[in-house]
């Protein structure tokens, strides 16, 4: 009896191959899984066939991808090895069938899952907004290591597949089929009749062209693969995230050679995913699952969002959601702010949409709202106005009557705890930060902030409505900074205390960025905005040891607010800071990292002893989502660990007079 996939055939002699993982959401290649659909495909070989459609009966999707947490448990290369070579077996299997064979695609088609479908003979996908189709391993550490690499490369040419597995991105369904990924991209209506449509008439497969096969050839392959590690060079540092690089030595190696190719794959993807920056990287995508389980908590959904300013921070919110689907009212005093608030939203769904009659319904579900009349209609209400104690308490007191019974009340302040801020509230326990980062399109993360008095139940409800538009929940405990401000700001902070010694900004960033982080503090801090540094800064220091340094205070008061306003630390020109470069070879101070760098780490400790999170896990993802501490390490705690305290006590010592006592305290806890 099968416990992942059965097989029905039809009045043609079609069999319809379903895939439904026992006791998931979501389908996943487990090796149990894949035993049994090697075991399945002896039986359809022998059945003799018209043809084969596999399909998934999830409503999320096809295939989500190999089984993340058994790469976690894997131990040494061998293992690896053999799980690949088994994996190529498989498909090879299905590769091999005598009968054509259809992919039968919706939602989420992704690694292990794309994979699949390659081996197959054809593709059809659904052409809405939900199916995604790509190959995101490298995002792993690794690559594809099913046969990814030579299925993909021989299917739709060596660029675009080369494109498709280094940036890790997803297509939708009707961009898959430009590039040949699919043959089909159909409404939901007329996607089996697509597949059956395959089946019987047997179109000839696709091909590349001869110029996408062109790269190939041996004699170009050194040169494209030249261009290609300049190109990633860009974006991934190869002494944190070889992936990519070791991918393009595999293909300029191999290509061409498909048995070749099979063999380096698995022989390249075992040895990557056993290293420290795999594991590291599968930790986080854990990590952030968990993030995500927070969310499925509570049932609550959302239809109508009330959000009340409209500045750069309550405008993108309210933009966001509207770009999820649900209906929006968005609040100020001046309508000047909800004009460029608009524009900033019509940007925004041009970008996310591409079709003009999905940009005018996205802007029609988002409706400014000067009177406030979307707060009795609203599910969730988002106060996101300025930063000022005095200013929230007053518009709860008007929100709190208006409020429909069951809707939530959220704030988005970055740093006043919410004791302070409900003690005005009739019922204070119904308040429950909403804390978004800037830019709200990007940044993942919200951290749902409880104070001691916030009920429970409207946390995790907070939470379910962040997961339902598409962020990731983490629930703080209040306090000043919460987490990642409390954590972020120090590293900042001495960033500038460096500047202000007469370390060069470029050098400080170079010294950040060379350990892991994805841009350096001075520009970080430029980014934010350095108003809003102070701002946070002095919140900081009213109850913890945070000295604020005169240089960024002298800054906002001189209106250099960073790029926001053409001038920070950095000039800038079309956003982007004008900087001298530190050359190649340049010698860092030493000791420059760990002098930001721990203080960070110190923050972390200090938070997890006084529980603003439940668990180092959390605060783990929390702090590598929130702020892009190296992912490779596995985020602030598990870099502690995995260094060791008395290692960390030993570097933290060779700072001399820069570094108090208090920091060596805390890694001895």
């Amino acid at each position: 009896m099968n416990k992942h996939w059965r097989t029905e055939q039809d009045q043609d002699g079609i069999i319809w191959l379903h895939f439904n993982q026992a006791d998931s959401s979501t389908n996943v290649l487990t090796v149990e899984a894949l035993e049994e659909l090697d075991a399945t495909l002896i039986e359809i070989e022998q059945a003799n066939p018209t043809g084969l459609i596999i399909c998934s009966d999830k409503p999320s999707g096809f295939i989500a991808g190999a089984d993340v947490n058994a790469f976690s448990r894997i131990t040494d290369v061998d293992e690896a090895r053999q799980q690949m070579r088994q994996a190529h077996a498989i498909f090879d299997r299905v590769e091999r069938l005598k009968c054509p064979t259809v992919a039968m695609i919706h939602g989420f088609c992704l690694g292990g899952g794309t994979e699949l479908a390659l081996a197959c003979r054809y593709r059809v996908c659904r052409n809405d907004p939900r199916t995604r189709i790509g190959l995101p391993e490298v995002r792993l550490g690794i690559f594809p290591g099913f046969g990814g690499t030579v299925r993909s490369t021989r299917l739709i040419g060596h660029l675009p597949a080369l494109n498709i597995m280094l940036s890790g991105r997803a297509l939708s369904g009707s961009a898959a089929r430009r590039v040949g990924l699919v043959d089909m991209s159909v409404p939901e209506r007329q996607l089996k009749v697509a597949a059956r449509h395959m089946i019987m008439t047997q179109p000839r497969p696709h091909q590349p062209t001869w110029l996408q096969r062109l790269p190939g050839n041996g004699l170009l392959r050194p040169l494209v693969s030249y261009f290609l590690k300049k190109q990633v060079a860009k974006l991934a540092n190869p002494a944190h995230y070889p992936a990519p690089y070791v991918l393009i030595k595999h293909w300029r190696k191999q290509a061409n050679h498909p048995k070749a190719m099979f063999t380096s794959e698995a022989e390249e993807v075992a040895k990557l995913i056993s290293s420290d920056t795999a594991q590291n990287l599968i930790r986080i995508f854990l990590l952030q699952d968990q993030l995500k389980a927070e969310g499925r908590r509570s049932d609550f959904k959302a239809t109508h969002v009330h959000v009340i300013g409209g500045g750069i921070m309550g405008g993108d919110i309210a933009a966001w959601c509207a770009l999820q689907g649900m209906h929006v009212t968005l609040q100020d005093r001046a309508p000047e702010f909800l004009s460029q608030a608009m524009g900033r939203a019509h940007s925004l769904f041009k970008k996310k949409l591409k079709k003009p009659l999905l940009v005018r319904d996205a802007l029609d579900r988002l409706m400014p709202d000067c009177k406030a009349t979307g707060v009795p209609k609203a599910d969730v209400v988002i106060e996101a106005i300025f930063e000022n104690t005095e200013a929230k308490q007053a518009l709860y007191a008007q929100l709190e009557p208006r409020l429909k019974e069951g809707a939530l009340l959220c704030t988005n302040t970055s740093s006043i705890p919410l004791e302070v801020l409900n003690s005005s509230l009739k019922n204070p326990q119904r308040l429950v930060g909403l804390h978004f980062f800037n830019p709200v399109a990007k940044m993942q993360l919200v951290e749902i902030v409880s104070a001691t008095n916030t009920d429970p139940d409207t946390a995790q409800q907070a939470a379910a409505f962040a997961k339902q538009i598409g962020h990731l929940p983490l629930p703080v405990k209040s306090s000043p900074g919460f987490l990642v401000n409390r954590i972020l700001m120090p590293y900042l902070l001495e960033a500038i205390v460096l500047l202000e010694s007469g370390v060069s900004g470029p050098a400080i960033d170079q010294a950040a960025t060379d350990f892991g982080m994805p841009m350096g503090p001075i520009e970080l801090a430029d980014t934010v905005g350095l108003d809003i540094c102070l701002a946070v800064a002095d919140k900081l220091a009213e109850s913890l040891p945070v000295k604020v340094p005169e240089r960024l205070r002298s800054m906002v008061s001189e209106g250099k607010l960073g790029r926001k306003s053409g001038q920070g630390f950095y000039p800038y020109s079309k956003g982007k800071a004008q900087k001298v470069v530190v050359t190649e070879g340049a010698n860092v101070l030493p000791g420059l990292a760990d002098r930001m760098i721990m203080r960070m780490l110190n923050e972390a400790v200090a938070c997890l002893h006084e529980g603003i999170v439940s668990d180092a896990d959390l605060l783990d993802a929390g702090v590598v989502v929130g702020t892009g501490f190296a992912p490779f390490r596995g985020g602030p705690m598990h870099y502690i660990s995995s260094e060791g305290k008395e290692q960390m006590q030993s570097r933290i010592q060779t700072l001399g007079s820069e570094a108090d006592a208090g920091w060596i305290e805390v890694f001895k806890g």
